[in-house]
């Protein structure tokens, strides 16, 4: 992979977060290129990770062999069209759009193209990300292997077997840090309202969260409900916070919760 020249289309936080991968990784930078309508974005690109920057999305994208779509779900019809004149034939296009089917892009594109569907999340942008990714069955593992590569760069992987697990994807992983930074704010808040300094608050659950995700990432052998029971002591303080949680049905408000956000990005596919 590394005499692929990649072209980004559009520079927001997720570009930023894969290109910041990349060249952690060693990824020449001198291969990669952003483009975007902002020249703000671009040249902080240009600054932090010295790569190629551009305007004009035709012509990265033809220099280009591989194309990541990077653009907004609303958007992504319109910047699709305006590069139809180029030749995909020999190129491979990944996308991070939400509820956009793959089958789409090859009419926004007026072409057959070989297209690989990804979902990552915002901790990429500090390598702690997870990514789903789903290819047709038609991809070779070399073109799945330079999806690895570039979404890795930022964190961990799965790939899913049927492209309606995307949705999944979204409501496990790709939605899922703000469900956490929500617990995390209403507990903070909770601080505050106890008497609690802010800061001190902040530190406490931040760094409660951190260590909870790390014990069940290095415990794998012990599932979620072993660990939860490790905390709790019968009869304790953590024992009447949980029983608090499941008299307000806290599993049936998650579950709705991931629901309507599958929901959401079904929606989206009909309308995109």
């Amino acid at each position: 992979m590394s005499q692929q020249k990649i072209c980004f289309i559009g520079a927001g936080n997720m570009t930023r977060s894969i290109i910041s991968g990349l060249i952690r990784s060693g990824y020449p930078a001198s291969q990669v290129q952003a483009t975007n309508p902002s020249q703000g974005k671009l040249d902080a690109l240009a600054t932090d990770f010295g790569v190629r920057v551009s305007q004009d999305n035709v012509s990265a994208a033809q220099d280009a062999d591989v194309i990541i779509l990077s653009v907004k779900p609303q958007l992504m019809e319109q910047v699709c069209q305006a590069l139809q004149g180029i030749d995909m034939s020999n190129k491979l296009l990944i996308t991070i759009a939400a509820g956009i089917k793959a089958s789409r892009y090859s009419e926004y594109l007026a072409q057959p193209i070989t297209l690989i569907r990804t979902m990552p999340n915002t901790p990429m942008q500090i390598g702690v990300g997870m990514t789903g990714l789903y290819a047709p069955q038609s991809l070779s593992d070399a073109q799945k292997a330079i999806a690895e590569r570039l979404m890795s760069s930022g964190g961990e992987i799965v790939w899913v077997n049927e492209e309606s697990d995307i949705n999944q994807v979204i409501a496990l992983a790709g939605s899922s840090p703000a469900y956490f930074f929500l617990l995390m704010e209403s507990m903070i808040d909770a601080g505050k309202q106890m008497g609690m300094d802010e800061a001190k608050a902040r530190s406490l659950v931040q760094q409660a969260a951190l260590g909870a995700a790390m014990m069940a990432k290095q415990n794998p052998e012990l599932t979620l409900g072993n660990l939860r029971e490790n905390v709790t002591s019968k009869g304790g303080t953590t024992a009447q916070a949980i029983a608090t949680f499941e008299a307000a049905d806290l599993r049936g408000v998650v579950k709705k919760a991931m629901e309507n956000c599958i929901n959401r990005a079904e929606e989206m596919a009909k309308t995109f």
